[in-house]
């Protein structure tokens, strides 16, 4: 599974593995955390109310990326005592990249994404002012499209887009031979899936046919280990994004860009400090000197070690866990750099234990300790997932005696009966969205068949079927918005209440909503249609 695919979990699935029961944002696991003045020291977090996590999903943004290297917390405060002029400080630290990576050249960005932008911009401007400038009204310029095949697109591509760009989507080799034109400013691709050597589309295929037109090719690996020399530009890439909160654990706001030292140049220039369209996309010199750190780090750690330590880990869990009659494991080894680092896979029959794995998953992340992992179910058996790349000394335990507790637990067969649902609510319904600072409405069609519901959603700007149940007078709907590279899931809980019903949306990684749904009512017409016997007389 690459970062991408765990997204579109986490976009659903936030912290734990199962539905959330209330609002993200109200979804404290202790209601009497204290809140004052912040603690500067271990407790920082419940100072202000917040309670920690035990990560065991890996390098997510949303639950705070990796925990810093000791050499980048060292290097960002030695940086932060002195002032520099920052386009010196980026050719130095350009040249030392060079040096470590083998690269041409290298900058520090604020994150993956905003290297993938500047790169971008490197490729529709050239490195001139006035072009950079007018981003993102790209009129005039001649560089304006980007191709990306489709099985490429995902979203984070969001980051290519905002410079303004027309993404030309193909789907094979011979399309995007085609494609290619004198507007194409560059091409982007991710680094594994199908982009691997010896698919039909890899960076190998792909980069045969660009170095043919002069055409850039670049490549977010965001969660992959660092190779030396980078394996990408043996492959043919000129750009290489990575993420400096990941595998290399530097400061989670920076990002690193390899390649082409001429592409590197432009890409600084389209950053900060510079005016223009990345000026917004600011990193500090404690970022870029703490990511520089990182990646020297990466050259001097012990890889193989940090490898054991994990495995223990895992044993450890799995030891205790499997101690319980009925549970099994599995340690799956990835191949490939993604998202390296081993995963525990523990299972059981959900009907023996009477719980599932998201079940465990949700109860996991919202009372403590916290702990997030994943969850899924193959072969009738239900599981719970572990990532040790981020989990720190004494946390395996922790989770060893969670797990066995809680599947050591009898618990009653659920109770799968429905209540009779207290109305009929088949028909066209006008649903007023209420958003943070706005409004909307959409509408559903429903067809009700007992306790089960079907119907459509149409949304803002599209239409997508929608299921669900009404139990007693709740209502539980859900559909899903997507579109090449993007997605939101509708998630509608609500009361039903004189023949409306009204409640709260969540929408994954896009936090809640609240909705007010009303039967649409249409004008009866009774006026007879009369068909004319042949073509019209008139226009």
């Amino acid at each position: 599974m690459d970062r991408r695919e765990m997204l579109k979990n986490l976009a659903i699935l936030p912290v734990g593995g199962g539905l959330m029961s209330m609002s993200p944002l109200m979804a404290t696991p202790d209601k009497n955390v204290a809140k004052g003045p912040l603690a500067l020291d271990k407790d920082i977090y419940k100072s202000i109310g917040v309670v920690p996590i035990i990560n065991c999903r890996g390098t997510f943004t949303i639950i705070g990326g990796s925990i810093e290297r000791p050499e980048v917390h060292a290097a960002m405060a030695a940086a932060s005592k002195n002032f520099v002029q920052y386009d010196e400080l980026a050719f130095a630290i350009g040249e030392r990249l060079s040096e470590i990576t083998k690269a041409e050249f290298g900058i520090i960005t604020a994150g993956c994404a905003a290297a993938m932008k500047h790169g971008t911009a490197a490729c529709v401007t050239g490195g001139n002012p006035e072009k950079l400038l007018r981003i993102p009204d790209l009129s005039g310029l001649d560089k304006t499209e980007v191709i990306i095949p489709r099985h490429s697109r995902n979203v984070y591509d969001h980051a290519v887009r905002n410079i303004g760009i027309t993404v030309v989507e193909v789907d094979s080799m011979e399309a995007l031979e085609k494609a290619i034109n004198p507007k194409t400013a560059m091409i982007y691709l991710l680094a594994n899936g199908s982009s691997a050597t010896g698919q039909p589309m890899s960076v190998e295929a792909i980069a045969e046919v660009a170095k043919k037109q002069n055409i850039p090719i670049m490549v977010d690996a965001a969660a992959e280990n660092l190779s030396i020399p980078v394996v990408h530009f043996e492959r043919g890439a000129d750009m290489v994004a990575y993420s400096g909160g990941k595998a290399m654990c530097g400061p989670q706001c920076a990002g690193l860009l390899l390649g082409r030292k001429d592409l590197m140049l432009s890409a600084w220039q389209a950053s900060s400090p510079h005016h223009g369209p990345g000026r917004d996309n600011k990193v500090g010199k404690e970022e870029m000197l703490g990511m520089l750190a990182a990646v020297e780090a990466w050259t001097t750690r012990d890889h193989e070690k940090e490898w054991d330590r994990w495995m223990d880990w895992l044993n450890l869990i799995a030891d205790k866990a499997t101690k319980i009659k009925g549970v099994s494991h599995k340690i799956n080894i990835p191949e490939g750099l993604n998202n390296r680092a081993p995963n525990l896979v523990i299972s059981w029959d959900p009907k023996q234990f009477n719980i599932t794995g998201a079940e465990v998953a949700e109860l996991f992340g919202r009372s403590e300790p916290r702990i997030a992992i994943g969850s899924g179910g193959k072969d009738g058996l239900t599981s719970i997932n572990v990532t040790p790349s981020q989990m720190q000394e004494g946390e395996a335990k922790v989770v060893a005696n969670r797990l066995h507790d809680t599947l050591s637990e009898k618990r009653p067969a659920p109770d799968t009966s429905m209540a009779a649902p207290a109305g009929n609510i088949a028909g066209r319904w006008d649903i007023n969205m209420a958003f943070f600072s706005s409004e909307s409405t959409h509408h559903m069609i429903l067809e009700q068949d007992g306790n089960w519901l079907n119907g459509t959603h149409k949304s803002d700007f599209a239409e997508q079927d929608v299921y669900g149940t009404i139990e007693g007078d709740t209502i539980k709907i859900r559909s899903h918005f997507r579109k090449p590279g993007d997605s939101v899931v509708y998630m509608f809980t609500g009361k039903l209440k004189n023949s409306e019903w009204s409640g709260e949306v969540f929408m994954g990684e896009y936090l809640t909503a609240n909705f007010t749904a009303k039967k649409w009512e249409s004008k009866k017409r009774k006026q007879q249609i009369t068909v004319p016997g042949g073509p019209p007389l008139a226009t």
